[in-house]
């Protein structure tokens, strides 16, 4: 875990850095994945003590933040409420239940670039997979795909009953590729 620390309107502190972190340890339980976290720690007129923090993971940003007068309490204060969000968010996704539907299996197929771009008429393959696509709807499909720390995620749209794709765009958003109706 990554944690940047910015001090205002107070000294430095090793000792309430050192809190900070592990104080901050305890969320990797609900994150595997490595995290980016900024947190600002700052007096106003010497009796408001204030911390901010902003966790960065793959798909997730959470920020929290507490002001009372003393910085120790802030800082349980913003990481109890991380902790809340992160466990929300966690148990949204197991509690989904995907919706009934047909599930499909789809085949992946790898092929060897120079078979192709020689022109040798049939494409040498390398790998293939097949699986299972679930039946979900687009929002927890984008929650699949980010859990899971891919690119793109194919499924079944719940509502369409069609095969859909959504991937992550290179600007950080998301696109979705659905079938033309004929």
């Amino acid at each position: 875990m990554q944690i940047a620390v910015t001090f205002r309107h107070m000294e430095t502190s090793d000792a309430v850095r050192n809190y900070l972190e592990e104080k901050l340890s305890r969320v990797k339980k609900y994150i595997d994945e490595p995290i980016d976290a900024q947190a600002v720690l700052s007096v106003a007129k010497k009796i408001r003590h204030s911390a901010e923090v902003t966790l960065v993971a793959k798909g997730i940003t959470i920020k929290g933040s507490e002001h009372t007068n003393d910085m120790y309490a802030a800082i349980d204060g913003t990481v109890d409420k991380i902790e809340r969000q992160l466990k929300r968010y966690k148990e949204k996704l197991k509690e989904h239940k995907p919706a009934s539907g047909r599930e499909r299996r789809v085949a992946k197929t790898v092929y060897a670039a120079e078979s192709i771009d020689e022109g040798l008429g049939q494409p040498s393959i390398i790998r293939s997979n097949s699986f299972s696509v679930k039946p979900m709807a687009v929002e927890e499909a984008v929650m699949q795909m980010d859990l899971l720390h891919k690119e793109f995620l194919v499924f079944t749209d719940s509502t369409t009953e069609e095969i859909s794709v959504v991937y992550r765009r290179s600007d950080g958003n998301y696109g979705l590729i659905v079938p033309e109706a004929q």
